[in-house]
């Protein structure tokens, strides 16, 4: 898979999902205007709430995917983490908040003023869309994984695509709140009692609030400039140390520019007997390796650094001491 088909496969994901929130908002719009449920009519603000983070989500893809020019040379990439961060932003005080307000107010109030079987099958509708998106950010996911030769739950813990991670997290938050507001009503309606109905938009909202935090970490830790996973940094230096004009890799640094860019500096030292014409091709071979392996890496620099007095020794000590990726 290309990086354009990934970034293509990214921009469907967080497409489906969006139209998936706003089917499920109109759905329950309807609901409340035809039962008069104060309740639908709020889960209905709710998944336009939702279906406004797949719009940022989508802007964060798109504004992301400029081109590098005079003022950015290495692109826009950073700036889908800026707006993927205001998206769970929204997630946090437009869907936690929110939920965990309402359930609150429900509690003190305890009065149902809609009916129990309209809700009960706009919940069910939902589901059923909820589960399509759901299934199509975990085939990304499952594809992904199997592109970089690890398991699904470690590249979704280690990936820089915070657009396809979020519609995840939301899509099964939004399933497992949807399980608890079943309850919760189902509850209300056999106990008569709103509290259950309280119980659970709290809970919601809790889960929300969750993930919006587990978000707004993801990204803002890409913003700072966070470097590729240990494993797949130990890759790039073994492909490094295998060029024939390399001795050993004294620094290896390495950064995500954006979700499918990212940059690798080295310094390097060369063979004694390297001619400046060797570590040239070093340079070009090195490049040339690199990204025909991981696609995604944008840019390779290589310094070459003179030997130092005990740099070997302290080298081996270094990696010996490195912790396991």
């Amino acid at each position: 898979m290309s990086d354009t088909d990934v970034k293509t496969e990214s921009l469907g994901t967080v497409v489906v999902a969006g139209a998936a929130n706003l089917a499920i908002a109109v759905a329950k719009l309807i609901a409340g205007l035809l039962s008069g449920s104060a309740a639908m009519l709020s889960e209905a603000a709710h998944s336009v709430a939702d279906t406004t983070t797949e719009l940022l989500l989508f802007l964060a893809l798109r504004r992301g995917a400029r081109p590098a020019d005079a003022r950015h040379p290495f692109g826009y990439g950073k700036e889908s983490y800026v707006w993927a961060f205001f998206a769970a932003l929204f997630t946090f005080v437009a869907g936690a908040g929110f939920a965990i307000t309402h359930g609150v107010t429900t509690i003190l109030v305890h009065e149902h003023s809609g009916d129990y079987l309209v809700s009960y099958i706009v919940l069910a509708v939902s589901f059923a869309i909820e589960s399509i998106s759901l299934a199509r950010a975990v085939r990304q996911i499952r594809g992904e994984s199997r592109r970089w030769r690890t398991t699904p739950r470690r590249f979704l813990r280690l990936t820089a695509d915070t657009a396809v991670k979020a519609v995840f997290l939301e899509d099964s938050a939004a399933l497992i709140g949807l399980l608890l507001a079943g309850a919760g009503v189902g509850l209300s309606h056999w106990t008569g009692s709103e509290l259950w109905d309280g119980l659970a938009s709290i809970a919601i909202g809790l889960l929300l609030l969750v993930v919006a935090i587990i978000l707004a970490r993801a990204n803002i830790s890409l913003l700072v400039g966070r470097a590729v996973p240990e494993r797949l940094r130990r890759e790039i230096e073994r492909e490094l140390v295998d060029l024939p004009a390399v001795e050993r890799i004294d620094t290896l640094l390495t950064m995500q520019l954006g979700p499918d860019d990212i940059l690798v500096a080295a310094k390097v030292d060369f063979r004694d007997d390297a001619s400046g014409a060797d570590i040239e091709a070093a340079a070009d071979e090195a490049e040339r390796r690199l990204t025909a392996r991981y696609p995604e890496i944008e840019y390779v620099f290589l310094d070459p650094t003179p030997t130092r007095p005990g740099a070997r020794e302290r080298h081996a000590r270094h990696t010996q001491d490195d912790p396991p990726g």
